[in-house]
């Protein structure tokens, strides 16, 4: 062969590869690799065939989704990538700049639809910062609450016209808020990472100012002048005052349930004086921690345990009226009331995964679906929260009391410094509990498909302080990276809601 025709032949070869590289699409989304070496699938999942690989900052166009992961089209044939690895171009545009509301009360949702659960607020003039886009939709971060917002009644800022492009920490809300040690002894560090100084150690109990929340650390104050970070699995963080604005003296108090206990001062151990039946209102005083001081028609002061009464701020059932039970159909839960019990909320942000994610906001999206199961199938369903409210944990075992609940069901994902820990876990206090514990897991390991650490014994106040048949569900690991990716989806919520309605109803059938 002639060297002309070999040069021929090269080109040709070298212009059938230029031309059958990834191209950008008018019509797709371009999206960038975010990691060293990104492979190719055969198709969506972890288990199809790699059949190549794409490195750091490639950009390819998608044509196509399925769950998470993405086609793309490659020189031999489509290929899948996972989203969680890439960037999206157009979420990179709208990062850094600012949101401002054009209205009052326009709700901050939970996902990019009008369906989702309200988490917040924003009123005419408040500012959030974007964090990305979907459509009509604008991801936002405002005050320690990530959400969206529907981008028809916002002003859109971009971070050159504001002058700030400054690293976002998830602050405080208005409410002032407490980190309370769990632990011995408790490291405070000048940076939140495990491998930076030693500021300082705290103790058992111990409670300090928080300052700002990022990620899984929070920064506490030690003093007037100093200032450290701690890891937030080893502690609680509490709201120190009340919520409201109305002085403690202007208020009343709802007693939840029939015999509740007025005592002579704030202590479960104090003389019992009288006692309230449900319904009954009582004047505040003050307040001393988790007790209301209050004045009774007598004249005389008392104190009532904050558990027990209702200030009117969360959800809770009739308390006017005895509820009657309707017998119960086999296969169904007719007849039953089953109390939902979203973990977390408010200022209690739960713990936050290694992408952000927000356990408060998990289970109360989780929590929301269960209950549309539950009632479809008959049950009478009372939840503890149905907005990102906080609820205290005595409050919470007192709702499912007063509901008079056949099961107190408490939704909750979990976290470890080892972030290779794995795996769901349904958790029972008392031995009268163990039964619909190991219904409800057997019914999820039909279901899930991740480690089944079954159903364990553990002392949780939520369970310990409930008369009703109670258990509490860890769905998961959100410090585990691939586990994470999973939890946050709809098909794991869709499957493991199924799994605990089916544990349920198999529970139920055989008792």
């Amino acid at each position: 062969m002639s060297r002309s025709c070999k040069w021929f032949l090269a080109f040709i070869l070298l212009f059938s590869i230029i031309i059958d590289l990834p191209a950008v699409s008018a019509n797709g989304e371009t999206v960038t690799i975010n990691t060293n070496s990104l492979n190719i699938r055969s198709g969506p999942g972890l288990t199809f065939p790699v059949t190549g690989s794409l490195k750091m900052g490639a950009r390819v166009t998608v044509v196509s989704t399925q769950g998470d992961w993405l086609e793309i089209q490659m020189s031999s044939g489509s290929g899948w990538i996972a989203s969680w690895l890439v960037k999206s171009d157009d979420a990179v545009k709208a990062a850094n700049g600012t949101a401002v509301s054009k209205v009052n009360a326009l709700n901050i949702r939970t996902e990019p639809s009008l369906n989702a659960a309200v988490i917040g607020k924003m009123n005419a003039g408040d500012n959030a910062i974007i964090t990305s886009r979907k459509g009509e939709w604008a991801s936002i971060s405002r005050n320690g609450t990530d959400g969206w917002v529907h981008t028809a009644y916002i002003t859109e800022v971009n971070a050159k016209e504001t002058g700030k492009n400054e690293k976002v920490h998830h602050t405080v809300s208005a409410t002032p808020e407490k980190f309370v040690v769990a632990v011995d002894v408790l490291n405070v560090r000048k940076e939140p990472g495990l491998d930076t100084k030693v500021l300082t150690q705290i103790h058992k109990n111990e409670s300090y100012p928080i300052e700002a929340v990022e990620g899984n650390w929070v920064l506490i104050t030690l003093d007037k002048d100093k200032s450290g970070w701690v890891y937030t699995f080893h502690g609680t963080m509490d709201a120190s005052v009340e919520t409201s604005n109305t002085p403690a003296s202007a208020k009343k108090v709802t007693v939840l349930t029939n015999g509740t206990n007025i005592r002579a001062s704030a202590s479960t151990s104090s003389h019992i004086i009288t006692r309230a039946n449900a319904g009954e209102k009582l004047d505040v005083l003050s307040e001393d921690g988790e007790w209301f001081k209050v004045s009774l028609q007598t004249g005389e002061e008392a104190f009532v345990a904050k558990w027990v009464v209702s200030t009117g701020n969360v959800a809770i059932a009739d308390t006017t009226k005895e509820m009657q039970k309707a017998p119960r159909t086999r296969g169904t839960l007719k007849g039953l009331t089953i109390v939902v019990d979203a973990g977390h909320g408010g200022h209690d942000r739960g713990t936050t995964g290694i992408q952000g994610t927000d356990e408060k906001l998990l289970t109360l999206m989780t929590a929301e679906l269960l209950a549309t199961k539950l009632t479809a199938a008959g049950a009478n369903v009372v939840m503890t929260r149905d907005s990102d409210t906080y609820v205290s944990l005595r409050k919470r075992a007192s709702i499912s009391q007063q509901a008079n609940a056949d099961a107190f069901i408490s939704l909750h994902y979990d976290a470890n410094p080892d972030s290779s820990i794995t795996g769901f876990t349904t958790y029972y206090t008392h031995s009268n509990q163990k039964a619909l514990a190991t219904h409800v897991n057997e019914g999820l390991g039909s279901s899930v498909a991740l480690r089944d650490r079954g159903a364990q014994p553990a002392n949780f106040l939520v369970l310990r302080e409930n008369r009703s048949n109670s258990i509490l569900i860890e769905l998961g690991f959100l410090s585990n990276p691939t586990e994470e990716r999973m939890l946050t989806t709809e098909l794991f919520r869709e499957q493991a809601t199924h799994g605990i309605y089916q544990g349920l109803l198999d529970y139920f059938d055989a008792n």
